[in-house]
């Protein structure tokens, strides 16, 4: 049976990654910049969004802010799972 402590904490440094990387090219599709999208979310300043889209400081997306994020930019969830 596979267990939490198989995983290699550089997979899910990765994953994370990846995840920020498909919400930046949906982002940018769009045509939104990280401030648009950070007020979107209600946020004054892009420090969530740039950090997360680049997985700066171990900064992610959680599951709240992907919903949103989806919504904001019209696109399916699971959009940001591609080639993972």
């Amino acid at each position: 049976m596979r267990t939490v402590e198989d995983i290699d904490e550089n997979q899910i440094d990765d994953f994370y990654k990846l995840i920020g990387s498909n919400v930046k090219k949906k982002r940018m599709l769009k045509g939104l910049s990280q401030l648009q999208l950070s007020q979107a979310l209600g946020h004054k300043s892009v420090g969530l969004v740039s950090q997360s889209e680049l997985y700066l400081k171990k900064q992610h997306f959680n599951m709240k802010h992907l919903y949103q994020i989806a919504y904001i930019l019209e696109c399916e969830v699971n959009d940001f799972f591609e080639n993972i």
